[in-house]
């Protein structure tokens, strides 16, 4: 069990699949929105939750003041989770609910339109650096330009190929055994502006 930390949901309690996904944990989460608020980064964001475990990353954005959350968990349990804590979040702070779609991260960055202001990708720690890279290329388009893109990852992974995919690294921080990287496009590489999101 983990819980929403701040906001109008502060205090709801979050369900977390049994198997398969890797919740971040909950100093990591306090640590994380703490900066995100201090960069005002989450107020009317449009937020996408990238192997989105529980939902908390994204659920907690729109606690605190997000415009929308998509989150994308290809894991059918797990994405039946997220659909209920995306349901309690809704009542505990009069939100909008999240929207939870059932894919692959691949073909779900494929089709969407965007654009995304703050995307977290967590991906689980067999994913190989490739694909991790990949996804990263696939997101890049979906991006507005003021975007901020949180990578978590094993601090035993190599570093994300942010340049590949036109994002910049503006901020690394390990946390014991997990270490973040935060990125935002490369000054005219974001290609979407205020197109409606999918």
């Amino acid at each position: 069990m983990t819980r929403i930390i701040a906001g109008r949901a502060g205090g709801a309690r979050l369900d977390v699949p049994s198997a398969g996904t890797r919740p971040t944990s909950d100093r990591v989460r306090e640590s994380l929105f703490g900066s995100l608020e201090s960069a005002d980064a989450i107020v009317d964001a449009r937020v996408l939750d990238l192997y989105a475990g529980s939902g908390a990353l994204g659920l907690e954005s729109l606690s605190r003041g997000a415009r929308s959350a998509e989150l994308v968990e290809q894991n059918r349990a797990a994405a039946a989770v997220i659909r209920r804590n995306a349901a309690t979040v809704a009542r505990a702070g009069g939100l909008a609910s999240a929207r939870v779609h059932e894919s692959a991260v691949r073909p779900y960055l494929l089709r969407a339109t965007g654009p995304f202001d703050l995307v977290f990708t967590d991906p689980p720690y067999d994913l190989g650096d490739e694909a991790m890279n990949e996804d990263l290329k696939a997101l890049a388009p979906l991006l507005s330009a003021h975007a901020v893109v949180v990578v978590e990852r094993a601090k035993r992974s190599a570093a994300p190929d942010l340049a590949a995919a036109g994002l910049e690294l503006f901020r690394e921080k390990n946390y014991g055994d997990t270490t973040l990287w935060w990125a935002s496009p490369l000054p005219g590489s974001a290609e979407v502006e205020d197109a409606p999101s999918s």
